[in-house]
């Protein structure tokens, strides 16, 4: 980490850097037909695994912290504003059974690849428990399964790196993935097609530019979208914390508890869900504040950046090359049974997507892809079913952790 050209503590420079990329990112997918179909998400985490890994940036940073701590929550109501209320709900629990049936291609990848590298890397179950806990379920997962089952240290870090970059690797494939013509002929793309069928695309302009039109916007409008996602934030996370404070968790406590506490404990979750009562009681007022998209939008792009960064493709060379062979093999089987899945009940493949993003990379993740992407109606959905993840990955963590223990 010290080793990078610019050091950790230059938070100002490391802003920047992020910022501006973001900002470059944003204008190439607008200004040129192959930078739209790339996207510039995928061009934002690209340029941030290059400047990581050629020792331009640091990996860590109290700055990246600052990202997942500030940025990502206050992204989440801004992009929820002008959402369609009603649908989310119908949408939500429609994609919650292929959220699951994706789960189990999560758990289905972690046996196969754990009885195939058992022999091969140390702590296999551990790191298994682990694993199948977090592409279930998100990064609060594997850490709550890294301290139960007392996983080594030097184990846990080299998993994050393969875990960070199989995960930029997967959320690249998976935008690539819409506009393959293997999969548009297989499965229905309605969302793409929306997108597509502007009419400002045939005037000569990217997707992107002609979905983010130039709008009106006012010192008013910006003033409210940001002080109204402050406060939604402020609120659902002090609600979170304290309804989480009322319901005991851990090993020694029911099941029922434990999940009580994950559904009124999750501040995303407790995030969402105030949003949406906030929408439902001052549908007048959300549909006012014009700009809130569009600021929501390049808070995303921030998170493009700094998800890449910690993709170290040295460090998992020198450190522990099956552990990317034993997570990409997770990743894998969960694709292809989120797809067999979704192509079996009937879904769209941008659902099947963004469900098995959820799966791999958390609600989060799967919601910039939507963003990013222009699939607007999908935004609210996933980020709501998501969450479900956080409350079943250690259940299955867990169960799987314990099993393999008895085969090692």
């Amino acid at each position: 980490m010290s080793k990078s050209l610019i050091q950790p503590d230059d938070m100002i420079t490391l802003w920047g850097i992020i910022v501006v990329w973001a900002a470059v990112s944003i204008y190439l997918e607008q200004k040129y037909k192959w930078a739209g179909r790339i996207s510039g998400a995928i061009i934002a985490l690209i340029g941030a695994i290059i400047l990581s890994n050629t020792g331009v940036i640091p990996t860590e940073s109290p700055v990246y912290d600052a990202v997942w701590t500030f940025i990502i929550p206050l992204a989440i109501p801004l992009l929820l504003f002008h959402v369609n209320f009603k649908k989310i709900w119908q949408e939500s629990g429609r994609l919650l059974i292929l959220f699951l049936l994706s789960s189990i291609g999560t758990i289905a990848g972690t046996i196969i690849s754990f009885f195939l590298l058992k022999d091969h890397i140390p702590y296999l179950d551990k790191i298994g428990a682990m694993m199948s806990a977090s592409y279930v379920g998100g990064g609060v997962n594997f850490a709550a399964m890294a301290g139960k089952f007392e996983a080594p240290g030097e184990m846990v870090s080299a998993t994050i790196v393969a875990d960070n970059l199989m995960m930029a690797l997967y959320i690249v494939a998976l935008m690539f993935i819409p506009s393959l013509s293997f999969f548009r002929k297989r499965f229905s793309h309605p969302h793409v097609l929306e997108v597509e069928s502007n009419k400002d695309v045939e005037d000569g302009k990217t997707l992107a530019e002609a979905f983010w039109k130039r709008n009106e916007i006012s010192l008013k409008d910006i003033a409210l979208s940001l002080g109204t996602a402050f406060f939604l934030v402020v609120v659902s996370f002090k609600l979170a914390a304290l309804f989480g404070s009322f319901v005991p968790t851990g090993e020694d406590v029911s099941f029922g508890l434990n999940l009580l506490h994950g559904l009124i404990g999750d501040k995303y979750l407790v995030l969402t869900t105030i949003t949406f009562l906030a929408l439902a009681l001052f549908p007048k007022y959300f549909a006012s504040i014009n700009g809130s998209q569009e600021m929501g939008t390049f808070l995303i792009y921030l998170f493009f950046v700094v998800i890449g960064i910690p993709a170290s493709i040295p460090l998992i060379v020198q450190n522990a090359p099956l552990l990317l062979v034993f997570v990409a093999i997770i990743v894998v089987v969960n694709l292809l049974i989120s797809l067999t899945a979704g192509k079996l009940f009937k879904y769209d493949l941008e659902e099947i997507l963004l469900v098995s993003n959820a799966n791999i990379g958390g609600p989060t993740t799967a919601a910039a892809m939507a963003i990013a992407k222009g699939w607007k109606n999908l935004i609210g959905p996933i980020l709501v079913v998501g969450t479900i993840g956080y409350i079943i990955g250690n259940y299955i963590g867990t169960t799987l952790g314990m099993w393999f223990a008895t085969m090692i």
